[in-house]
């Protein structure tokens, strides 16, 4: 009983499968045609696209492919699928594709799909494989070049800002630069406390070994003291943001640029530099010397924890020897180099933000990038000084 019902009510095997979707190429001399028929359904067996690209591969002199689809009966993806790929090989063989015989819907497809045009980069990257040695450089040097460019505008752009504020016609909100600095500042207190001290640590450990050889334990503390106000302290301090706060600043701009909030701030007749980028370049410049005033004392500490609990070295001792070795200048050089890190810090977190890709790689990309270009930054202005200091004998 149940053959006999399923006898019944089963489809022909011709209305299963449709007519046999087919493609061949025919005419002489540069005009060809391209002939497709049948029921071009993924479901039906095809003519094989290695059959028509090796066919029409093999045929010179060939100026143009015109398409005949007075023969196509029912038709699904497959069809747009395999004309793409003819379209491709024609581009490559500079063979002119005329499918104005194709239906609508395959035809809007088709020219969709091939509208859409190649990324910037992935261009790049072919014409540098392409060109070999010379393409590679000649493109890393335009990269390079594009960048240099970028980076002046931007600067410019916040000197602008800085300009505008001065005159008090910049527009932020100040509880925006309150919490800003409450972030970048009291906020980062307890890790940059952290590491100072192990710095200061670290360093009176290791010179206090070297200093108990000649029974100078005592200069540990003039060690630690100038080691951390001119040079650590500033440097740990930018080090630590960059990867707390430039990173942030980084991921929060990247994030409203792909969100369009960016756009949107823009097209309201809001500057982004000024209501965006400039309160947290402001915010980093105004806490950093703070931030590295409190690092030269925890790190002070690490050394006073090391030269007291170790080497025997009184607490008024120690204090003694670290305000002797200390001074206005000293204090200075430190402190002035931390205004540099943190404009650094946040203009290339603010940049790298500003200028990432609308998608999440993106953002995370722009994040790591932050973090890399200030570290690097900050250790080359913190040589530039040194040089700038030995020339002046600071």
């Amino acid at each position: 009983m149940t053959g006999f019902f399923s006898n019944i009510f089963k489809k022909p095997k011709s209305e299963e499968t449709g007519i046999p979707a087919t493609a061949s190429i025919s005419g002489d001399g540069d005009a060809l045609a391209l002939r497709v028929s049948g029921d071009w359904l993924l479901k039906n067996g095809r003519t094989p696209f290695e059959k028509i690209g090796g066919e029409l591969s093999s045929r010179g002199n060939v100026s143009s492919l015109k398409v005949d689809a007075g023969g196509l009966g029912k038709y699904d993806s497959a069809l747009s699928a395999f004309l793409l790929r003819v379209w491709e090989l024609c581009s490559k063989l500079s063979i002119n594709f005329d499918a104005e015989s194709l239906p609508e819907g395959p035809r809007a497809l088709l020219r969709l799909a091939t509208a859409v045009p190649e990324a910037d980069e992935a261009s790049r990257k072919s014409a540098a494989k392409q060109g070999g040695i010379f393409g590679k450089v000649g493109s890393r040097a335009i990269g390079v070049l594009s960048s240099f460019n970028s980076i002046s505008e931007f600067v410019g752009e916040v000197a602008i800002s800085f300009a505008l504020a001065v005159t008090g016609r910049a527009r932020f909100r100040g509880k925006d630069l309150a919490l800003l600095v409450q972030r970048s500042g009291p906020e980062a207190l307890p890790i940059v406390a952290l590491i100072s001290f192990l710095v200061g640590l670290i360093l009176a450990f290791v010179g206090a070994i070297q200093l108990a050889k000649y029974g100078s334990e005592i200069f540990v503390a003039d060690l630690v003291g100038i080691a951390m106000v001119r040079e650590m302290g500033a440097i740990m301090v930018g080090i630590v943001m960059s990867g707390r706060t430039g990173a942030a600043f980084a991921a929060e701009l990247g994030s409203m640029k792909v969100n369009e909030e960016i756009s949107a701030f823009r097209t309201f007749g809001i500057s982004p530099m000024e209501f965006l980028v400039f309160p947290r370049i402001l915010a980093l410049v105004l806490v950093f010397p703070l931030l590295t005033i409190f690092a030269d004392v925890i790190g002070m500490m690490g050394g006073l924890a090391i030269g007291v609990g170790m080497f025997d070295i009184s607490y008024e001792q120690y204090a003694n020897r670290s305000v002797a070795a200390l001074n206005l200048v000293q204090l200075s050089t430190g402190i002035g180099k931390s205004i540099v890190f943190g404009l650094i810090v946040g203009v290339i977190g603010c940049r790298q933000g500003l200028a990432c890709e609308k998608s999440s790689s993106g953002v995370g990309l722009a994040t790591t990038s932050a973090v890399v270009q200030s570290v690097t930054w900050i250790i080359v202005a913190d040589a530039v000084f040194a040089v700038i200091f030995t020339i002046f004998d600071i």
